[in-house]
């Protein structure tokens, strides 16, 4: 065996953060040792939390038993420091310090809800927001930002049209809202919709961020797979409620990130609609739909609980108009926004 068996093995890996394979990228460093059928090296990866290292390093193991010798044997050292990537390379999608999805199995467990509360209140704690309403088929964010009528302008920067974000409470924010007729349906077919997706992020001119939550659909789909593959997400946020059909599908949902191939770190879960707390007895705590699911979840698969949002009508309230409750400073629940923020 000799290094350049190795480095042809390694063009049949592709690295998804650049679209391009590990030689091209620029990621394995100049230290290739071999012993037999034992080979050593290391891959440069530009951050120390990259969401697709373990799939990276696995394809990489299985290249060379594949294209050189099955009884190859792989020592692959991780290292984490900032890589000259080509010219031609993809440029990141996002200018962002922390790209975080916000993902729930099912419908109905205010996923939506808990994103817009949480953007507004990183941006009241004076953070460079982003916020991307990924959900095609039900877009939901112009309501609850009290922009429906808005509608993005193009700008130009270096040569390029960009698509101007609207921004709203501090956050700025794209939404396939903006450029359909809210009467209609959306029937777009799952490559049509992620094109659409993939349009907002790279023409967007979002500028530099400190946080860009998305707001993903519910479920699992291609819109998944594609953010996926176009952004290195920091990580996801699992939302659900606390009765057993939703925490099956958040399951699933926690399941399917720490899936080898997919491999995006878990931030945490967000247990909503924890208990219903009615406005006349503030200390009331009534548990609709069971007590405690989410928190015995998290625990059960060795997850943050960033905390548990209780079912209140001003939350509601505050979503249909269109004002997010987290304005309201000093309210219950726009306190309990402000701890998972905290918490993040």
């Amino acid at each position: 065996m000799y290094p350049q068996q190795i480095i042809d093995a390694l063009r049949h890996v592709r690295y998804p953060g650049t679209g391009k394979d590990l030689i091209e990228s620029g990621m394995l460093e100049d230290d290739i040792r071999i012993s037999g059928f034992e080979v050593s090296f290391s891959l440069i990866f530009p951050k120390d939390n990259d969401p697709f290292l373990k799939s990276v390093v696995k394809a990489a193991e299985v290249a060379l038993q594949t294209y050189i010798d099955p009884n190859t044997t792989a020592h692959i050292n991780t290292k984490f420091v900032k890589q000259n990537l080509p010219a031609d390379a993809k440029a990141p999608a996002i200018r962002a310090k922390h790209i975080i999805a916000i993902h729930s199995g099912k419908g109905g467990v205010g996923k939506s809800t808990v994103t817009a509360n949480l953007a507004v209140t990183l941006a009241q704690k004076g953070y460079n927001v982003g916020l991307l309403d990924a959900d095609i088929h039900g877009p939901s964010m112009p309501k609850m930002f009290r922009c429906e009528d808005a509608r993005p302008y193009s700008v130009e920067e270096d040569g390029r049209t960009m698509i101007e974000p609207i921004e709203q409470y501090g956050v700025k924010m794209l939404s396939i809202g903006f450029f359909v007729n809210p009467e209609q349906a959306v029937i777009w077919r799952g490559g049509m919709a992620s094109n659409a997706i993939k349009q907002l992020i790279e023409d967007g001119h979002w500028g530099e961020l400190d946080y860009f939550l998305i707001d993903l659909p519910p479920g699992t789909s291609d819109i998944h797979l594609t953010l996926i593959s176009e952004l290195q997400l920091t990580g996801v946020i699992v939302v659900t409620t606390p009765q057993p059909v939703a925490l099956v599908d958040a399951r699933k949902g926690v399941e399917m990130f720490r899936n080898e191939k997919v491999n995006v770190p878990i931030v945490g879960l967000i247990e909503n609609m924890a208990w219903f707390t009615p406005a006349e007895l503030p200390e009331n705590k009534y548990y609709i739909f069971g007590k405690d699911g989410g928190k015995a979840l998290a625990e059960e698969l060795n997850i943050p609980l960033l905390g548990q949002i209780p079912l209140v009508q001003s939350i509601r309230e505050g979503g249909d108009e269109g004002i997010p409750v987290a304005l309201q400073t000093g309210h219950p629940a726009a306190q309990a926004f402000e701890e998972i923020a905290n918490r993040l």
